[in-house]
């Protein structure tokens, strides 16, 4: 839970930029983006192999 203190008469601009840099501090956000972008192992390993493929093909291309 994030706790900002706010002192008397101070900007509640103020207050929600606080706010905002204590809530990126946590990380939350990016560690959502990070499980929402999850790629399994086997896509992953199979994606490097079609990009090998398409490199060595571009380079037989070039001879």
């Amino acid at each position: 839970m994030i706790i900002v203190p706010v002192k008397e008469g101070e900007n509640i601009e103020k207050a929600l930029k606080k706010f905002k840099r204590k809530f990126e501090k946590t990380g939350v956000i990016k560690e959502l983006r990070r499980r929402q972008a999850f790629e399994k192992p086997s896509v992953t390993n199979r994606k490097k192999m079609m990009r090998a493929i398409y490199i060595q093909q571009l380079h037989q291309n070039e001879e």
